[in-house]
């Protein structure tokens, strides 16, 4: 088995900025902000690549993952993982990073792509990233059934 390898960020994602969406008419496709879904619109900027969502002002901190297809606005990058990377994994690397620490504001928090891209990160082989990643989604999955149990049951 290969030892994982230190890489940055930006060798594994291609770090996209979201756009101004007052443009297009409503439609089916989701239009993401740092807090989440907004609206839905006629276009997307992603049709057919899932990504991972990550806040360039405002929420820095809570990345998450966007399904295709999606439009995110400009305060949202989107980083779409390079042919070979599983997103799955990289959302687990994207969860685990302290991004606060890379703050680069004096008043509402601020991220840039240099500092995605130059954040050093561990990456194991092609199978291990999907074993990981599968086994943390299947892991996400479960606790948002056990969530919905709950609140079910409280009722």
């Amino acid at each position: 088995m290969p030892a994982w390898e230190q890489r940055k960020l930006g060798e594994i994602v291609d770090v996209c900025s979201g756009r101004d969406y007052k443009h297009l008419s409503k439609g089916p496709i989701p239009v993401y902000g740092t807090g989440g879904y907004m609206t839905s619109v006629s276009e997307g900027l992603s049709y057919e690549e899932d990504a991972i969502g990550i806040g360039r002002k405002g929420t820095i901190d809570h990345p998450y993952r966007l399904n295709a297809p999606f439009w995110t606005v400009d305060t949202l990058f989107y980083s779409l993982p390079n042919q070979g990377i599983d997103l799955d994994f990289t959302l687990c690397v994207f969860l685990n990073v302290d991004w606060k620490s890379k703050d680069e504001s004096t008043g509402l928090p601020s991220l840039s792509k240099q500092a995605i891209n130059e954040t050093k990160i561990w990456v194991p082989s092609g199978a291990e990233q999907r074993a990981i990643g599968a086994f943390f989604s299947r892991l996400d999955d479960l606790i948002t059934l056990h969530q919905r149990k709950r609140l079910w049951f409280a009722k």
